[in-house]
């Protein structure tokens, strides 16, 4: 299981002090509107499954509470179909990393159902994704996504 301990924890630190880092990979060739559903769906799927993740909630002066956001962060990058691909393949074949992916399929069915039947209808090398969600320790992440860019 991946995530952060409850020591380990701490919103006092800057983002670059958490032992892992956060990344979202999305395919820079979707519109604005796709681009920005595939990496909501991977992360939705990421915050609930990384303990640790998400820091307390912020309560504004009029007492309003604000629901916890990555105290650790989360960069978002782009990269081409064919990178994405060979980043979601090198993060999954690691133990230490947990990896959120979005097949193509999701953005392509309209009925969850229909989603699963698709995606289970086609072998793991046929899969197209649009965006991938890792979390791992901080210098492997850095090494797999090298220098791609900020989604722009």
């Amino acid at each position: 299981m991946i995530g952060f301990t409850a020591d380990e924890i701490d919103p006092t630190a800057p983002t670059r002090a958490a032992r892992l880092k956060w990344v979202v990979v999305v395919d820079g060739d979707l519109p604005a509107g796709r681009a920005a559903n595939a990496a909501i769906c991977t992360a939705a799927a990421t915050s609930q499954a990384v303990t640790g993740l998400l820091g307390d909630d912020a309560v504004d002066a009029d007492g309003n509470a604000h629901p916890g956001l990555p105290w650790a962060g989360c960069t978002v990058l782009s990269a081409d179909p064919g990178t994405l691909r060979t980043i979601r393949a090198k993060a999954a074949a690691r133990a230490d990393f947990f990896v959120a992916d979005m097949p193509a399929a999701a953005q392509q069915t309209r009925v969850y159902s229909e989603y699963l039947e698709t995606v289970g209808a086609t072998a793991a090398d046929g899969l197209d994704y649009y965006a991938v969600s890792i979390v791992g320790p901080r210098n492997p992440v850095d090494k797999l996504v090298g220098k791609l860019p900020l989604l722009g």
